[in-house]
């Protein structure tokens, strides 16, 4: 039991020791550091969740699809809704759509595993924006802030769900250098949509 959990703490520590740089620059980009900002501005509130709402529709309508099998309740995942509806909440009509992935279609699973870390992790961080966007332009989890209150108080454990799907895949296929690369290239396109 040991030795089995020790592989799983060594392949998730692998992973984020990996992508640590990718996440970092992402977080540091100027659309980044805005809506953490004390000042941030409904502009650029609206500017953020309009290009993240580009990756979500894209990931959950082309990339989701292929992780039935191994994240049972990827469809309950989805939160293009939620990014709509704050959109709607904030007066902005959503009338052009980018697809930042590219090679959707021969993305394999574990790739796509990779992508669906980095789109369920920003979950978690979306909880400390939420914070800072209540605060600071008085936005709620009911009106104009869902997106980011994620599954609300469930959020940690669906964060650990997910985590507990992914060891389990990785640990059947063995396919951790594929994770990774699919980890990494989701921080890098959402990276290069935002700049």
């Amino acid at each position: 039991m040991s030795n089995e959990l020790t592989a799983t703490e060594t392949f998730l520590e692998r992973l984020r020791a990996k992508t640590s740089v990718a996440h970092t620059n992402l977080e540091q980009l100027p659309v980044s550091v805005s809506i953490v900002n004390p000042n941030v501005t409904n502009k650029e509130y609206v500017h953020y969740l309009n290009l993240m709402h580009d990756v979500v529709k894209q990931a959950e309508e082309e990339i989701f699809p292929a992780l039935t099998a191994f994240v049972p309740d990827v469809n309950e995942r989805n939160k293009t809704s939620l990014l709509e509806n704050d959109l709607k909440a904030l007066g902005f009509y959503k009338t052009q759509l980018h697809k930042p992935f590219e090679n959707t279609a021969s993305m394999s699973p574990a790739f796509a595993m990779g992508v669906l870390y980095v789109i369920e992790g920003s979950s978690l961080g979306g909880r400390v924006i939420l914070k800072n966007i209540h605060t600071s332009l008085g936005h709620t989890e009911e009106q104009g802030a869902s997106y980011f209150a994620g599954y609300g108080n469930q959020t940690g454990s669906k964060w650990k769900s997910f985590l507990n799907a992914l060891t389990a895949y990785e640990a059947q296929t063995n396919n951790e250098k594929e994770i990774i690369a699919g980890a990494e290239y989701a921080f890098a396109t959402i990276g290069r949509h935002f700049s």
